[in-house]
C-alpha cells in the first residue's frame, strides 16, 4: 500500500493531466443532448400513439 502523502500527489498529478472542456463546448453538447432528448420524445410519442391508435382498432373489431 502506498504512502498517504504520496497517494495525494500521485492524484494531483493525474487531475492535472485533465482537459476540461470549454465553456463553448458545454453548452454546445447541452444543447445536443437537449436536441436529441426532444426529437426522441416526439419520436416515441408518435410510435406510442401509433401503437395504441392499432391496438384500439384490432380491439373494436374483435370487441
Amino acid at each position: 500500500m502506498a504512502n498517504p502523502l504520496q497517494f495525494i500527489q500521485q492524484t494531483r498529478n493525474e487531475v492535472a493531466k485533465v482537459v476540461w472542456p470549454t465553456r463553448r463546448e458545454v453548452v454546445l453538447t447541452t444543447i445536443m443532448v437537449l436536441i436529441m432528448a426532444t426529437l426522441a420524445a416526439i419520436f416515441f410519442f408518435f410510435i406510442d400513439m401509433g401503437i395504441r391508435t392499432g391496438l384500439t382498432a384490432v380491439l373494436s373489431i374483435f370487441g
